[in-house]
């Protein structure tokens, strides 16, 4: 079979989004917003600067993101991704209460289509978070149970397993499976064919209105055969570019065999990433209790055994679609996993923009904002004159060269070497070939490569230190925590 996926993606360079800590903006009509689906400003709000926490809101919505379109296409981004946008009782809206409604603090429908239309006459891609596990005890179907009991018409909806319920009282029994046991999420029975046909009738809706693909959370507690096989056969066939992408976190082959998943958030690249370029800087309490584990530290040798694990584990137009990361709204910031240090932020955003997959950027991340466990990573965008204008300046630069050069979105990926903590690749295709050599070391480093064919940089488009070829030779001298790119 021949594995097809988006040729988009592998020229995007995405933005993660949380909504409710971006922006936000009075929508066209004023703070009341009177027009139907046209959403409604709050009152009750945590202040914008101040520590986020569990429960409050910041009152982020779809109209500020929109006033955010030219400062993220500035940026270099090319493609969004949404953390959950449809109605929900939660900051963080992974509780859903109705799939067909965009909830109304972000803007509601209305603002989610004028966004829509804005980022696409931008070509800037949409993809959105499908909650597809589990619902809330708020969702209507769930709701229905709450109040009627077995004598609901919706019972088999979800995974009842005695009576009476209790969704709220945590001195009882809940009676029903909620994921990870949380009785707030009850969990679908994905075995009814009545919800799997709910599930895949939301997801062609929101591809038809014009979305560009799906991210799915928890996709690998859904368990029924042919679930994601017929989700991808009915998103596809209403648009083939349509682009479908897991959160899951450990080796996903039985999900990107071509009939799945696009991709996934590719946390196995992110993992030995920061454990090679932050070292024995990570702070263990910020991530050992986390599945892609940034720890124990790695010299050049040992990344380049996790990235040549990680290139044979998928096919290769799998591997072009990858969704690569550094960090999440379900970790810490890398900023701050590495105290603040900001080498160990440049030298993994080299490895991000260049390495084989498509960049992701978590909102702040570019202008070096910090941010430990959740809920301290979900902080609001910083104003201006809080950016680090020389994190943006890094950011922009490699942005652009992703962008810029094909061989960087689907050349082949070459290790060229590793040697104590210096790491060297190539990145080629018939056009053109880049080379990529990175120390993460505290000490400066003379090291020669040898290479098949031959190399002759003809321009350094990123970094410092020098490099010369000869004999199919290279020859390295490259200052501490420092990177080259050369073409």
């Amino acid at each position: 079979m021949k594995i097809q996926t988006p040729d988009w993606v592998k020229q995007a360079v995405f933005y993660q989004i949380f909504p409710d800590r971006f922006a936000k903006s009075e929508p066209p009509a004023g703070k009341f917003c009177r027009q139907p689906g046209g959403g409604w400003q709050p009152e009750q709000l945590e202040p914008w600067d101040a520590p986020p926490t569990l429960q409050g809101y910041k009152g982020g919505n779809l109209w500020g993101v929109i006033e955010k379109l030219d400062y993220l296409q500035d940026l270099g981004i090319n493609a969004i991704y949404f953390t959950p946008i449809f109605q929900s009782a939660c900051n963080h809206r992974y509780h859903t209460h109705d799939y067909y409604q965009v909830d109304p603090i972000l803007g509601g429908n209305q603002a989610f289509m004028a966004l829509l239309d804005a980022a696409h006459q931008r070509e800037i891609k949409v993809v959105l978070d499908g909650v597809f596990n589990h619902a809330s005890r708020g969702f209507f179907f769930f709701n229905d149970i709450l109040e009627n009991g077995p004598n609901s018409p919706w019972v088999d909806w979800f995974l009842i397993e005695n009576w009476p319920i209790s969704a709220y009282d945590g001195s009882k029994l809940a009676n029903y499976i909620g994921w990870a046991n949380n009785r707030s999420l009850p969990k679908f029975n994905h075995d009814n064919s009545a919800v799997r046909e709910y599930i895949m009738q939301i997801a062609e809706y929101w591809i038809q209105q014009g979305i560009d693909g799906w991210r799915l959370d928890v996709p690998y507690c859904v368990e029924t055969p042919g679930f994601w096989q017929e989700f991808r056969q009915r998103v596809k066939a209403i648009n083939p570019d349509a682009y479908i992408v897991g959160e899951v976190w450990k080796d996903s082959r039985q999900w990107l065999d071509g009939t799945q998943f696009d991709g996934v958030m590719n946390y196995l690249f992110t993992g030995p990433t920061i454990a090679f370029t932050a070292g024995d800087r990570v702070k263990m309490e910020l991530v050992e209790h986390h599945e892609y584990y940034p720890y124990p530290a790695l010299d050049a040798a040992g990344y380049a055994q996790k990235m040549q694990n990680l290139l044979n584990l998928y096919p290769w137009e799998i591997q072009l679609t990858q969704l690569n990361l550094l960090d999440s709204h379900d970790t810490a910031r890398l900023l701050t996993i590495c105290g603040e240090d900001l080498a160990t932020i440049e030298l993994a955003t080299v490895l991000l923009m260049t390495s084989v997959g498509s960049p992701s950027i978590y909102y702040g991340d570019e202008v070096g904002l910090p941010g430990g466990d959740d809920p301290d990573c979900r902080r609001g965008f910083p104003p201006e004159n809080q950016w680090n204008q020389s994190v943006l300046k890094m950011h922009k630069e490699l942005i652009k060269l992703r962008r810029n050069y094909q061989c960087l979105q689907i050349g082949d990926y070459e290790i060229i070497g590793s040697q104590g903590m210096v790491y060297v690749f190539a990145r080629t295709c018939p056009e053109e070939s880049i080379l990529v050599a990175i120390n993460c070391g505290i000490e400066s480093a003379i090291k020669s490569f040898s290479i098949r064919g031959e190399f002759k940089p003809n321009q350094r488009l990123y970094g410092q230190g020098q490099i010369s070829c000869q004999d199919n030779q290279i020859n390295l001298t490259l200052p501490p925590r420092s990177a080259i790119i050369c073409i």
